[in-house]
């Protein structure tokens, strides 16, 4: 006898599902029934098949071809859409891999009902092809294809392939293009994006070495063992692809699950080695399948499995009933990494979306049954940044997925979560697609309650499961609930910005940094400051400033210090205020900055130290234009003015007294400066581009500076760097103005301390004249290591125009002798060759281009050490008539390089 109660919930299932199904009323899919039969070369890394389809034509139109993907090509070559895709995210082991290295599909042989079939090639992929039918596929009719195949399997660099004799067999097959209602759905092999592809039942012999453990979707049905190879038949109903994993050292733990009609066996196969690590994972499996069994609706099939990816990139990767990821470092990693990846075989494999298309109807919505998950089992989100350091710990946000979401807010970098996943950047794939869908849905979870959200979850998968539902049938069945049944909850997919407005803040001090909470605070952060230079000797103060994350739009930093050698109050700082205008990312910064520091010491006839100090306020303005997501351009247009005071010394003859008077005047001048920037920070060949035009007391200094750089494919590349400038007086050429000017020059030696007339560079010595201090260079205007300092006319210094190419190369490790230290230290080829106004003058006193060649060693990416061994005459000149002791030494010149430290991502133009 059945309850009333009983009765009542049949009869709402009843009208639930008679409504989701009146919106699919005209819903048609095709079906593709597989047989395979493939054997596996452990030596040569290949596999030998053939594959039996049967297609059938559910459509409602007549088809003369099927496109079909054979995404193995993918690996080919350099001309895929996958390497483009990898370039543009910033990789180029693919692009620059050897050929043995790369794989592909070849010996395909069609036939169609035993009939023999041509082929056509895509004419942009070569990981598609169209297969020409010999007559046309009729509605309701089918077809038989079969096909012969080769792949060669790549080295892992994606999903696919072999790290060793370690093979991961995805993507393995020739599969028909998904053709639906709006046609056929043909797509590339990517890296980011995943896959969409027909429903079928799979019938799968897999032969491999004896030795080797097979783990694959599907249920194994027999096993049998001949002449050292191995057989095995795997069979799987109601799937869309097909996946399976080889692997010697494979171990093995199993147990099953009991689900409300039918028992699931669990597998999880890892490496002997990382047993310790394992030790949990069968009762994470088995979490992870009776939640969003309970979640959604109960898990279809027989089996379950979880494989150990060999590697070094972290995170999985699904296929139906089986998926592939790594460990982790930790209990709570391997949970989260297990039930993200097992969860996708309700979004990516039952409820099979185009994720090419809508990433976020299986990343975005698996994702916030992983926070649910996750706060369930653990009261937090899980946070892969965490550490063994307490202190670290407690100033991180426990949820940096959001934290990192309300940046791209506020800086209006994020897209919305209805973007094609080949139009996201990497950053908003994996923020947006995922993360934001996730924060969507449990807004509107606390919108409606979590019984109605969960009633409707599970209404969505009963309808659609085994189909390709669109975000449209999401919405129909969502919109069901009065709460959410003016549609106005989705709009959210298709707008950029947060889905909910932030709170107020309170101001909150804290040591160091802090970045936790900051939806709730602003924090003042404290913290111990010290520097250092020749004069001023150590300086300790007390630095503070705002900068977090998300950015606040107003920031500060400001760092007192004590010089104990000036025995006086030192310090830099920067006050800046950002605007968004618009709506895609173009920004807007008001900024001033300030120091003031010593620049040199005079001791007079007394013994009393002098110090002679500059003091700088720069106001500044820069606009950064907007830029296309998948752009790795910037593009920005700064003005700046230097206000700068110097203390002098100053020596005049007291007549009377018949003595020299020693005073210390302080000398204000100024310098605008117009800067248009143009950079491409791309993986592959990366270039910058500047353009600088500036204004001082009587003269206009203007200049170009390219960047560009051409990678090796072992690692490394070739640097050219191409200067031009021209110096230009607004008042009379006299000597006097030369004099005055001479600092602004365009310079091709190595520019010192003196002439860094912005103090925009870090000096320990900035006007030492002897000394290993005196070497010290920043890389400007010509950037020749061989300096020349010693001579009233620097070579190569000049008021009119100069004009210089300087090459970089990195030695390979193979042929660099420092490559033995148990430290890597990068060892570089330099070459620079110059000319300036004055080499073309009659009777001049160089040749007309000047060159060096020399050897460059980097230490900590912050220190160049150069040593010129081939130069011109006329610096082997100087070098003879000047330096005639310790030559070595005094001919090696060096740069701090204090940019590399990472302070100008953190706090930009401080140092300016």
């Amino acid at each position: 006898m059945i309850s009333i109660k009983k009765t009542i919930s049949v009869c709402i299932l009843i009208i639930l599902y008679s409504a989701g199904f009146c919106q699919q009323k005209n819903y048609w899919q095709q079906q593709v029934n597989n047989v395979i039969n493939v054997s596996l070369d452990d030596q040569q890394h290949m596999l030998d098949a053939d594959i039996t389809m049967e297609y059938f034509n559910y459509s409602p139109d007549t088809l003369s071809y099927i496109w079909i993907h054979v995404w193995p090509n993918a690996y080919k070559n350099d001309k895929t859409a996958f390497s483009e895709q990898l370039l543009t995210n910033g990789r180029t082991d693919f692009y620059f891999s050897e050929d043995k290295d790369r794989g592909y599909i070849n010996q395909l042989k069609f036939t169609v009902d035993n009939k023999p079939a041509e082929m056509e090639d895509h004419p942009q992929h070569q990981d598609i092809i169209k297969l020409l039918l010999p007559k046309p596929l009729l509605p309701g009719a089918h077809i038989t294809i079969h096909t012969p195949f080769h792949v060669k399997l790549p080295k892992y660099f994606s999903r696919s392939g072999h790290v060793g004799q370690s093979y991961q067999i995805t993507q393995w097959f020739p599969k028909p293009a998904v053709y639906d209602a709006i046609g056929w759905n043909l797509m590339p092999y990517v890296d980011q994006g995943e896959f969409y592809s027909e429903f079928g039942n799979y019938n799968v012999n897999i032969s491999v070495p004896s030795d080797y453990v097979i783990a694959s979707t599907g249920k194994q049905i027999s096993s049998s063992t001949k002449d050292g190879l191995k057989t095995v038949l795997y069979q799987q109903d109601q799937v869309h692809d097909f996946a399976w994993f080889a692997d010697k050292d494979f171990e093995l733990m199993h147990d099953t699950i009991q689900l409300n009609d039918h028992v699931v066996d669990a597998y999880a196969y890892y490496n002997k080695k990382n047993a310790a690590q394992w030790k949990n994972s069968m009762l994470f499996i088995k979490r992870s399948i009776i939640t969003k069994s309970h979640w959604l609706g109960t898990y279809p099939y027989e089996t379950v499995s979880v494989v150990e990816k060999d590697g070094d990139d972290n995170g999985g990767m699904e296929y139906p009933t089986i998926t592939l990821l790594s460990p982790g470092n930790s209990d709570k990693e391997l949970d989260v990494v297990i039930n993200h990846e097992i969860g996708h075989n309700w979004f990516y494999g039952i409820l099979a979306t185009n994720e090419r298309q809508f990433p976020w109807m299986d990343e975005g919505m698996n994702s916030y049954y992983d926070k649910r998950y996750q706060h369930q089992f653990y009261d937090t989100a899980y946070n892969f940044l965490k550490s063994k350091n307490n202190f670290i710990n407690s100033r991180i946000p426990d949820d940096f997925e959001n934290a990192a979401l309300e940046h791209l807010f506020r800086t209006k970098q994020d897209q919305p979560i209805n973007t094609l996943s080949e139009n996201f950047n990497s950053v908003n794939y994996n923020l947006i697609a995922y993360s934001k869908t996730a924060q969507w849905l449990a807004f509107t979870e606390q919108k409606i309650g979590t019984n109605a959200f969960d009633s409707l979850m599970r209404q969505y998968y009963n309808v659609w499961k085994f189909k390709h539902p669109q975000p449209e049938d999401f919405k129909n069945i969502f919109t069901k609930d009065a709460l959410l049944a003016d549609g106005k909850f989705f709009d959210a997919i298709h707008e950029k910005g947060a889905l909910q407005k932030s709170s107020v803040k309170k101001i909150k001090p804290t040591f160091l940094f802090n970045l936790k909470e900051t939806d709730k605070y602003n924090y003042i952060s404290f913290f111990p400051a010290l520097g250092i230079n020749k004069y001023d000797k150590l300086m300790a103060g007390i630095g503070i400033h705002n900068y977090s994350f998300p950015a606040p739009a107003f920031k500060f930093f400001i760092v007192p210090m004590y010089a104990t050698g000036a025995k006086q109050l030192n310090g830099t700082g920067r006050l800046s205020y950002t605007f968004y205008p618009g709506k895609k990312g173009s920004r807007i910064e008001t900024f001033v900055t300030g120091s003031k520091f010593s620049r040199s010491v005079f001791t007079d006839s007394t013994g009393k130290k002098n110090y002679l100090s500059f003091e700088k306020i720069v106001p500044g303005i820069r606009f950064s234009f907007a830029k296309e997501p998948l752009s790795t351009r910037n593009i920005f247009v700064q003005f700046k003015s230097f206000q700068i005071k110097e203390t002098q010394i100053n020596f005049t003859r007291d007549t009377v007294a018949q003595v020299y008077v020693i005073s210390y005047p302080e000398k204000a001048r100024f310098l605008n400066q117009l800067e248009i920037n143009v950079s491409d920070n791309r993986k592959l060949y990366p270039y910058t581009f500047q353009f600088l035009a500036e204004h001082g007391r009587d003269f206009v200094r203007t200049s170009i500076t390219g960047n560009y750089f051409f990678n090796y494919a072992k690692g490394g590349g070739l640097n050219v760097r191409l200067f031009a400038g021209k110096f230009f007086y607004t008042a009379d050429r006299t000597f006097l103005k030369q004099l005055e000017t001479d600092r602004y020059h365009l310079n091709s030696s190595g520019v010192r301390g003196y002439e860094d007339y912005t103090y925009g560079d870090y000096f320990y010595g900035r006007n030492e004249f002897e000394g290993f201090a005196s070497q010290q260079m920043m890389i400007r205007d010509g950037a020749f290591k061989v300096a020349t300092d010693q001579l009233l006319n620097k070579i190569g210094k000049t008021d009119d125009w100069l004009s210089t190419v300087n090459f970089t190369t990195d030695i390979p490790q193979k042929i660099n002798p420092l490559s033995v230290l148990p430290v890597k230290i990068p060892l570089k080829l330099f070459v620079d060759v110059g000319t300036y106004a004055e080499a073309w003058n009659k009777n001049a006193e160089t040749g007309k281009f000047l060159y060096e060649a020399g050897i460059q060693l980097q230490l900590f990416k912050l220190i160049d050490i150069y040593w010129p061994i081939l130069y011109s005459k006329v610096y082997r000149n100087y070098y003879t008539s000047t330096i005639t002791e310790k030559r070595f030494s005094r001919t090696l010149s060096f740069s701090i390089n204090i940019r590399n430290l990472g302070l100008q991502k953190l706090f930009p133009q401080i140092l300016y």
